[in-house]
């Protein structure tokens, strides 16, 4: 366990935190006025390796030599000149700040760290971090990593779970929830959607498909995982009949022969599964580990709901999740920035894709 003090007078500015993965949806903007929740779980905390956060810089003003040496391996809106290394929490979490009231500008229904650090150490007033809660992000609590100290606390943490384990334990990520209109109670400002996270997931991991198929169609398996993935697969790879195929592999699958494969990342540490025996040499295609559950494990329904009492294993009568009406979109954001940083952007096969993405977003890929 660990907590985050001031870096200038060393008062504590969180609970007791344990580190997971970044989530993939971490920075992404969703919709228009819409209501996201927390992004992060109580009592824990998760690092960008990546620069955030302002100054930017636009991409005419970087030399592409420089971009390189970031692993930016095709033009961009803009990069951070900020900090690597930005801690992101629950708000409910943080302690000891005071919000800064000159730099709360820029939002349009909450706080959105646009002018920087907008939260300051109640002690000292050094700017430590920026809340973010306005409306089509995710509310959070940003440190800025060269404003604050990491301590350990108590005894060191427990090992991670096995990926035994997390079969056992973990939740699947449901493909569809209700989605709240900035400022709504219950009632008709909330609607069914594709999840944020799903859209975020399967953004990133479009791009790792793409550059998997050099070049070629690419077919991935039925249900669920084609409704996300082939749509935008077909149209963005050449016609023709799939000349490499993408199969889920993980624990509790069986293992099998392909050319890709979708597997999970651990939800604490982050770490990719890795395959064995014939996907060995498959191209690892990285999951949530909530969204790959779902996919791989789907649970069934009954065609009508039971009557009567629930004797032992018989499934629920609970009807299933409204469907949304829109087909599915993955996120233009988090597809884009996974993309321009695999070195096969620069391929022929993917050059003009961030470059058309606009036009792919209006003809409803994305």
């Amino acid at each position: 366990m660990f907590v985050f003090v001031c870096g200038g007078c060393g008062a504590e500015l969180t609970t007791p935190l344990s580190r997971v993965a970044l989530p993939a949806h971490a920075h992404q903007k969703y919709g228009n006025g819409i209501q996201l929740p927390v992004l992060m779980e109580p009592g824990t905390f998760a690092e960008d390796p990546e620069p955030w956060g302002p100054p930017w810089r636009r991409w005419q003003e970087i030399h592409p030599d420089e971009a390189a040496a970031r692993g930016i391996y095709a033009p961009v809106y803009a990069l951070s000149d900020g900090a690597p290394g930005s801690i992101v929490i629950a708000p409910g979490d943080a302690r000891g700040t005071v919000l800064i009231p000159e730099r709360a500008g820029g939002y349009c229904c909450g706080l959105d760290g646009a002018d920087g650090p907008n939260m300051a150490c109640a002690v000292c007033d050094l700017p430590v971090a920026s809340r973010i809660d306005d409306c089509s992000l995710w509310q959070a609590v940003w440190l800025a990593p060269n404003a604050v100290r990491r301590l350990i606390v108590g005894r060191a943490d427990s090992a991670s779970p096995t990926w035994a384990e997390l079969l056992e334990e973990e939740e699947p990520t449901p493909p569809f929830e209700p989605i709240g209109t900035w400022g709504s109670r219950r009632g008709p400002n909330h609607f069914w959607s594709w999840s944020p996270r799903w859209e975020a997931a399967i953004g990133r991991a479009l791009a790792h498909l793409l550059a998997a198929s050099q070049g070629q169609p690419v077919a991935v398996p039925d249900g669920l995982c084609k409704e996300v993935f082939q749509r935008a697969l077909d149209a963005l790879l050449p016609a023709g009949p799939p000349a490499r195929r993408a199969v889920l592999a993980g624990p509790g699958q069986p293992s099998a022969d392909a050319d890709i494969v979708l597997v999970p990342t651990h939800p604490q540490t982050g770490q990719t599964w890795i395959p064995a025996g014939p996907a060995a040499s498959a191209y690892p295609v990285p999951l949530p580990f909530g969204v790959w559950l779902e996919l791989a494990f789907p649970k069934p329904y009954p065609p009508v709901p039971a009557s009567g009492g629930m004797p032992d294993g018989v499934l629920r009568d609970d009807p299933p999740a409204p469907r949304p009406r829109s087909l599915f979109r993955a996120d233009p954001g988090a597809f884009q920035h996974t993309l321009v940083r695999l070195p096969a952007v620069r391929g022929p096969w993917l050059r003009g894709i961030p470059e058309n993405l606009t036009q792919y977003m209006r003809a409803g890929l994305f």
